[in-house]
């Protein structure tokens, strides 16, 4: 054994570990593991970098600004009304979500797909009475399960496909994962969705997510061309019931109707009182098309401010440093607000829910004695009063302590306003109001990046690249928020393990450890020597990154099929298939973690599900990846 041997697998070993005791984040330890190469001299310093300018990787930033897209214009939100049945019992209904989970997973981050879908989950867990958790983890591992099916599914496949191009074999096209991805992914939702649910503790949800802020009382106008146009009072009720809301009165030429007449017509122009639970609001007002009446600006009100509504999706996070963007109505600028030295950014307009505290000098004021759009350029959407009614019009209401405010308008405003009158933004919670425009447009965007790369078209990295560039141009995701929507960390991991895992190939350490794993455990037998790369990928994505499982895993397996004699792509394939199936702890993916405390999990619950699962997973990959990539 070499110096550059030891030194790489010292090096490799340290991280792993690092890796496994999670006191410091995925992308730290890979920065230091890939500084300890340069040191050591098994990187050049020149090379040092190289990564961040891999293909997967700007792939991977791509395919995340994209999922943005399609997240904050409200696709997915109008794709999972008309997927999913509002009737259902627990089987059909877990199926569904499920199914659409995996479906996503194929075409966008998981993580994003995951996010989008679990306040459905949280919805339909309510709706069934059963513990929220006992529908979040069978969507989380299928949305894991449904990653493994394309190429731009999950991070680990682009990060095999570089690994096959570095051989000279070409990188893997985009349905080249689907044989065998899209088989095990089909049994495993089945299994999860029909028999596997059961196997979930049904536990109580834990922390903050917990939280129930209460329906939220606002106006929606019935605009010129929205759906409600002409339909009885009735017929709008019956729709907005499957949406989880109310309508508590009409207002017609400024008058309030009380309980009107569920016969009576409703007209353009018309303003609908509506309650709603905060997740279910958006829904609410895009099934109709209505628009948010305090977010129009009235023709008395003062020109200052800002408009921005209904023109864009905003995505709706409760802390400043997540806050997504939205842009001004069509024909609005945004201007000073008075009194004000800052200029306010109609490109940083968002949604964010406000606690009225005790003692705040918002008591007995209403939005209009508070001159919200002139002084801070903010309108007040909705309010959410725990077991009131509101009886007047919502920018006359005198607020309350303990009342929550739907605030739109700048993050900083927002903050400003919270800091100066007694509120408090509540913790992490999400709105989207979709736009039909955007929402198509996010969809053709994603559906041209994907056909251009499986077409061959163009490589993965330019036709991702160039579909970002024409979303921020039309603005799906706001150039503002192009960089937000990066999770820089994954970004970060996978630039620095990129040359680490370099140097373990050009050192021969990783031909060394092919060999010993297959002289010592295969006795020199490809098919268990393909099964050991499966369950030690497995294994690994289990306890640490599914990216850095890759990474570590590729050179392995190339080393180990190099010396066998046989085909490198059923290797390669089993270590995609494995960094995928992190379904035994809550730190192995990003959507196991994201459920932990919604769900009210243990540490020790993923187990029970998982191990199935990962059973399940081994005995149909092996055998089609035998038969779809012979050795």
């Amino acid at each position: 054994m070499t110096t550059s041997q030891l030194l790489i697998l010292g090096i490799l070993f340290a991280t792993v570990a690092m890796f496994l005791w999670g006191r410091w984040r995925h992308d730290m330890v890979a920065v230091g593991s890939l500084l300890s190469c340069v040191l050591a001299g098994l990187v050049p310093a020149e090379d040092a970098f190289s990564g961040f300018g891999h293909p997967a990787v700007i792939t991977v930033a791509c395919v995340l600004v994209l999922s943005r897209g399609l997240q904050t214009s409200g696709a997915i939100d109008a794709l999972t009304r008309v997927v999913l049945p509002a009737q259902a019992g627990i089987t059909v209904s877990t199926l569904a979500l499920v199914a659409l989970g995996a479906g996503l997973s194929g075409f966008m981050n998981n993580v994003g797909a995951m996010a989008l879908l679990m306040p459905v989950a949280m919805q339909l867990a309510a709706r069934l009475n059963v513990a929220p958790g006992q529908i979040l983890m069978p969507l989380a591992f299928s949305t894991i399960l449904g990653g493994m099916t394309t190429l731009i599914g999950t991070p680990p496949n682009l990060i095999v496909s570089g690994f096959r191009a570095q051989t000279g074999a070409g990188s893997f096209a985009m349905f080249d994962f689907a044989p065998v991805g899209v088989t095990v992914a089909l049994a495993g939702v089945l299994f999860i969705a029909l028999l596997g649910r059961r196997l979930v503790p049904a536990r109580q949800q834990t922390g903050i997510e917990g939280f129930e802020s209460g329906a939220y009382i606002t106006e929606a106008r019935v605009p010129e061309d929205g759906k409600a146009v002409g339909m009885r009072l009735r017929k709008i009720e019956e729709l907005l019931d499957d949406s989880g809301a109310q309508v508590l009165a009409l207002i017609h030429a400024d008058v309030r109707l009380t309980a009107p007449n569920p016969l009576r017509t409703v007209r353009a122009g018309d303003i609908l009182v509506i309650e709603a639970e905060a997740e279910a609001l958006a829904n609410a007002l895009s099934t109709l098309g209505l628009k948010l009446e305090e977010a129009v600006k009235p023709d008395d009100e003062p020109a200052d401010g800002i408009d921005a509504a209904n023109d864009g999706a905003a995505n709706v996070p409760a802390r400043r440093d997540a806050a997504e963007d939205a842009e001004p109505a069509p024909g609005q600028t945004s201007s000073p607000t008075p009194g004000k030295d800052k200029t306010i950014s109609s490109g940083d307009i968002v949604l964010m829910e406000l606690a009225v505290l005790p003692g705040s000098g918002l008591a007995g004021r209403s939005a209009s004695d508070l001159l919200l759009r002139t002084r801070y350029g903010l309108n007040l959407l909705a309010i959410s009063r725990q077991g009131q009614r509101l009886m007047k019009r919502l920018r006359a209401v005198a607020l309350r302590n303990g009342d929550l405010l739907l605030m739109q308008g700048p993050s900083d405003a927002i903050l400003e306003f919270a800091a100066d009158n007694g509120c408090v933004p509540l913790a992490t919670r999400e709105l989207r109001m979709p736009n039909r425009r955007k929402a198509w447009a996010a969809g053709i965007i994603m559906a041209v990046a994907v056909g251009s790369t499986a077409s061959g078209l163009l490589p993965p990295a330019i036709a991702f690249a160039g579909c970002v560039l024409a979303s921020m141009g039309m603005r799906t995701v706001p150039p503002q928020a192009v960089y937000g929507a990066v999770d820089w960390p994954v970004i970060v991991l996978l630039g620095a393990l990129i040359p680490v895992a370099g140097a373990l190939e050009s050192s021969g350490t990783a031909d060394m450890m092919a060999r010993f794993l297959l002289d010592n455990v295969a006795q020199g037998n490809a098919v268990l020597g393909l099964l050991l790369i499966l369950l030690v990928s497995m294994f690994l994505s289990d306890v640490m990154n599914n990216a850095a499982t890759a990474a570590v895993m590729c050179p392995i397996a190339i080393g180990t099929a190099q010396a066998l004699g046989v085909n490198a792509d059923s290797f390669l394939m089993a270590v995609a298939i494995g960094a995928s199936c992190a379904f035994l702890t809550p730190i192995g993916h990003q959507n196991n973690t994201l459920i932990l405390g919604p769900g009210g999990f243990h540490f020790s619950d993923y187990w029970k599900l998982g191990l199935p699962t990962e059973m399940l997973v081994i005995a149909i990959a092996m055998p089609l990846l035998l038969v779809v990539w012979p050795l």
